[in-house]
């Protein structure tokens, strides 16, 4: 047998081991055939099968955007619909990771519905990289979160975002009692620059927390 049907003799094995071991090696294959034969395990029964599918298609290189396209619906899909919360995480990722755009709205509704907190801050990650600016308003959101990893996440993803409203926000977080929220901080702003931000390094590089000092030092 081919290498595609090999892998494909694999994802339709009745052990769910073997089926994780055939999405592994997708990786193995080229983007076009890995990519037809990941769909298949999108639904698999196993959520460590749909997970490892869902993770391995939102790293792929060498899609072209027809392909990505492709994938819309069946990641949407995922992010709204899989009964497990870190699925729902990866499609978050992969969506983000593949350029989606048209799918900003999914994600928007996936953070503000899931009860999930992964899920949550797998979408703020994943705005981010997506670059959409629409994501500004919910990003200041989960900036002035009570979970700590989501307004990481944040911090971050608005320096990814790069829109310099951003740093009179984060400026209210200089003082902040946590050192890896001013670190991120610090990591954000040299980022962003601009005199505002200047400042703000300006103070952050008098941390008395050495990694937080030396981040905003540059």
């Amino acid at each position: 047998m081919s290498a595609p049907e090999t892998v494909r003799a694999l994802l339709t094995d009745e052990d769910w081991g073997r089926r994780l071991h055939g999405v592994e090696q997708c990786r193995q294959l080229s983007p076009a055939a890995a990519l037809n034969l990941l769909k298949t395990v999108l639904t698999d029964r196993n959520a460590r099968v749909r997970y490892a599918a869902v993770s391995q298609l939102g790293n792929m290189t060498g899609l072209t955007p027809d392909q990505k396209q492709e994938l819309l619906p069946l990641l949407r899909e995922r992010l709204a619909g899989d009964s497990e919360a870190d699925v729902q995480a990866a499609a978050a990722d992969a969506l983000a990771g593949l350029g989606l755009t048209a799918a900003y709205e999914d994600l928007e509704r996936a953070y503000r519905e899931s009860p999930e907190w992964l899920v949550k801050f797998s979408v703020v990650a994943g705005l981010g990289v997506l670059g959409d600016a629409r994501a500004y308003p919910l990003l200041l959101e989960a900036l002035a979160a009570e979970i700590d990893l989501l307004k990481l996440a944040a911090i971050g993803a608005l320096a990814d975002l790069g829109d310099v409203r951003a740093v009179a926000h984060l400026g209210e977080l200089v003082q902040d009692p946590d050192w890896q929220v001013r670190l991120r901080l610090a990591q954000a702003l040299r980022r962003l620059d601009g005199a505002e931000a200047q400042s703000l390094l300006a103070t952050l590089a008098q941390d008395p927390v050495a990694a937080v000092a030396q981040a905003a030092q540059g």
